[in-house]
């Protein structure tokens, strides 16, 4: 399909528009393909593929996943250098995703997503881009959760004279070394970077609000030998994941009924700090009052020692006020700084894409989600018809890959694409209100044991009512169940009026008969 009648004939139609270009966006595109759909574009704001990690470029950058299981089943890759790859391994990674399943056509670079309005009569998604118009029967957003930076708003940070950027836009052009340097924040780009660039500069101060849990990043580089032995024995690369993806199927009991069990794991976590920490001042400093995994565990062996080193400041303490070079904390302590770097996180309970998505009834995706974010299976958002996402509310993990939660999305995505095909026609899908909130329901109620409800947190995984909205309170196995198959009986079927449908029919024996 690639015109239309009357003022559309110039507007490219197609079945299927992806909106991004990172793991979930690329993982649809071959996943399409697999389906034998090739009418379908892939629209990516930037210049390359990529999506976080290709954003992510600051010093240190790296996954906390381990490699051969924080990539497709259906892409392995045997060659990964080290138990945990760096920010430009994944990246180069997802370049060969798009090479090997020959994605580069389906293609769209420097196409920003403006707006996505439901045409209603002709039961197509309306699609304005920063290089042009289109239309689409179905539109699957995989912009992803932490795709656009969060930087608190300070009064006086816009009179800085100094450098001032996001770990997620870092200013390489701007020489860290011999600067004094303010960071912000203390998640798990902040453990990555306060490593990376405290050799490099003169001072380094670090606001700390509430200090994370970290354990030792076992990483290692993997020898000549078990490449080779991957590439010659696929299965036993295969054997690997599967081991990988079992131990942390064992783990999310603890996580998400039984948070007592993860004492242990808290005395390690004390003694890790122990062996790396040896003044009692800033221990205490660093000493968090929550229960592990209530907040993202960290996994670094060199963010402790950093900490330690003589140039390097904790300020258990938030960013409040910037007065000229002078950075002030809640604590009323003053540091003067060359540089402020925030790692701050992203709009994860707020993305900023759902003020793009106008639906059936005239609302936002935003408007929709004033509440809290909340969909069908992680996918379907009532209102908003042939509309789907990749990692959508309460599909993200606290212990295992996100890449096994997004190819059971794709599984329901497919299978979505193939309940229009049986239905026929001009046809679409809208999730039942009573279906999309019995599934939140559900969610919420198990949520409720969860260490991310029960650790006494505050972290980003909660939304501005402070509920979970971003976390899956399960294994990866169960969510793989839910999203096998689309129950019809959860959606509403819609279909093309039947006076457009008539009226369609009798331009079409017109023309015929002339």
């Amino acid at each position: 399909m690639t015109g239309h009648e009357g003022a559309d004939a110039d507007v490219r139609h197609v079945r299927v528009a992806v909106v991004g270009s990172g793991f979930g966006g690329l993982g649809a595109a071959v996943r399409l393909r697999r389906e034998g759909i090739t009418d379908f574009v892939v629209l990516e704001r930037a210049d390359s593929v990529g999506g976080t990690w290709r954003d992510n470029d600051y010093p240190g950058c790296a996954c906390d996943v381990p490699s051969h299981l924080y990539s497709f089943s259906f892409a392995p890759n045997p060659d990964w250098p080290r138990t945990f790859s760096g920010q430009e391994h994944i990246r180069a990674y997802l370049e060969h995703v798009t090479d090997v399943f020959r994605l580069r056509p389906h293609l769209r670079f420097n196409s920003e997503v403006k707006r996505m309005i439901w045409d209603g009569e002709r039961l197509r998604w309306e699609i304005e881009t920063s290089s042009g118009n289109l239309t689409a029967d179905v539109v699957v957003s995989a912009t992803g959760p932490l795709s656009e930076p969060r930087i608190p708003d300070i009064p006086g940070l816009d009179t800085f004279p100094g450098a001032v950027f996001h770990s997620a836009r870092w200013d390489h052009d701007y020489d860290l070394r011999g600067k004094r340097v303010a960071f912000v924040g203390t998640g798990a780009s902040a453990a990555q970077i306060v490593p990376a660039i405290q050799p490099r500069v003169s001072r380094l101060t670090l606001f700390q609000r509430t200090p994370p849990w970290v354990l030792p990043r076992v990483d290692r580089a993997i020898s000549g030998v078990e490449r080779l032995l991957h590439r010659q024995l696929p299965f036993t690369a295969k054997a690997r994941r599967g081991f990988l993806w079992g131990i942390r199927e064992l783990q999310v009991q603890a996580f998400t009924k039984h948070p007592g069990e993860l004492g242990l794991v808290e005395r390690f976590a004390r003694l890790n700090m122990a062996r790396a920490i040896k003044d009692p001042a800033l221990r205490a400093k660093l000493t968090p009052d929550y229960r592990i995994g209530c907040k993202r565990i960290l996994l670094s062996s060199d963010y402790y020692p950093a900490l330690a080193r003589p140039n390097v400041d904790v300020v258990a303490s938030g960013l409040t006020e910037i007065r000229g070079s002078t950075v002030i904390a809640a604590d009323g302590s003053r540091t003067e700084a060359d540089a402020i770097v925030f790692g701050t996180g992203f709009h994860v309970t707020d993305l900023p894409i759902a003020e793009r998505v106008v639906g059936a009834d005239g609302r936002t995706l935003a408007e929709a989600w004033a509440t809290g974010m909340k969909s069908l299976r992680g996918a379907s958002a009532a209102g908003f018809p042939n509309w789907m996402s990749i990692i959508g509310p309460n599909t993200g993990l606290g212990n295992s890959s996100m890449i096994l939660m997004i190819e059971s999305q794709l599984n329901y995505m497919a299978d979505y694409l193939r309940q229009l095909d049986v239905l026929g026609g001009r046809v679409a899908l809208d999730a039942r209100p009573g279906a999309v909130s019995a599934w939140n329901d559900r969610v919420q109620q198990r949520m409720r044991r969860t260490v991310w409800s029960t650790g006494g947190c505050t972290s980003w995984y909660l939304d501005a009512n402070g509920r979970n909205t971003t976390i899956w309170p399960g294994t990866t196995t169960e969510f793989r169940s839910a999203t096998r198959r689309v129950d019809l009986a959860e959606y509403e079927v819609l279909r093309e009026p039947r006076q457009r449908t008539d009226d369609i029919q009798g331009e079409q024996k017109v023309e015929a008969g002339a």
